[in-house]
């Protein structure tokens, strides 16, 4: 039998376990899910949708309603992408948002947050609701800072939990180890910007536009497939209802 290379080496998930000793139960990929999370945490009902993106291929990037604002992947964790790091020299733009991930599972919160945080002045959020007050009371806060905010923010515990119960299927336990992995996507300043609060800071993709960020979104998430050798992969793009 072939031995796995690194990039098909699935990612020892129970290390996460030691670094997040607090863990939720994880939200399905489903864009119904991820659209009602959204409004309970501030977005206004009816202002913005998540919908799936079924392919990679032209026609399918097509079929998305546009404008489209982010997008979420889901894909599986392997040595190979674990490896993959910002590059240190790149200028980030100021009013990129970017928190850490300092809560096991919590991966598809983050990335929704991401995706909603880089995107306020295209989106209508609830006076006085959880997203609302928790980026008047981060923007000055690094990373770090957000991350260790988050954990003690029984509202936005709720609002996951019942998102979690959500869906198609029986959410996995608290302590089961998942192998799968939400991040974000976003254009800031003209650049496309992955969001993964588990690595070092936001991983710049190069060069994009309002209107070839879906195109460009899927080019990355084609070089995820090469490096995973896998099409265990889920897109969710963000887009005005």
């Amino acid at each position: 039998e072939r031995a796995q290379t690194s990039a098909e080496r699935p990612f020892d998930a129970s290390a996460r376990r030691r670094t997040m000793p607090m863990r939720w139960k994880p939200l399905e990929a489903n864009p119904e899910v991820l659209t009602s999370f959204a409004s309970s945490i501030g977005v206004k009902k009816g202002d913005v949708m998540f919908q799936d993106v079924y392919g990679l291929e032209e026609e399918l990037l097509a079929m998305v309603p546009t404008p489209v604002l982010a997008v979420v992947v889901l894909y599986p964790l392997t040595d190979a992408t674990e490896a993959i790091q910002p590059n240190s020299t790149g200028q980030k733009p100021e009013d990129l948002f970017y928190m850490k991930q300092t809560i096991g599972n919590a991966c598809g919160t983050i990335a929704v947050m991401h995706c909603l945080t880089n995107n306020t002045e295209q989106i209508r959020l609830e006076e006085g609701s959880f997203l609302d007050g928790f980026i008047k009371q981060t923007v000055n806060m690094s990373p770090e800072a957000r991350g260790t905010y988050l954990e003690a923010q029984g509202d936005l515990e709720s609002a996951h939990a019942g998102a979690a119960s959500e869906g198609d299927t029986i959410a996995p336990g608290v302590d089961e180890e998942i192998n799968l992995h939400f991040v974000a996507l976003v254009n800031k300043g003209g650049r496309l910007f992955e969001l993964d609060g588990r690595k070092a800071g936001p991983i710049d993709h190069g060069p994009t536009s309002d209107e070839t960020f879906l195109q460009d979104s899927a080019e990355m998430v084609k070089k995820l497939v090469q490096i995973t050798n896998s099409y265990n992969f889920s897109l969710m793009a963000l887009c005005k209802a």
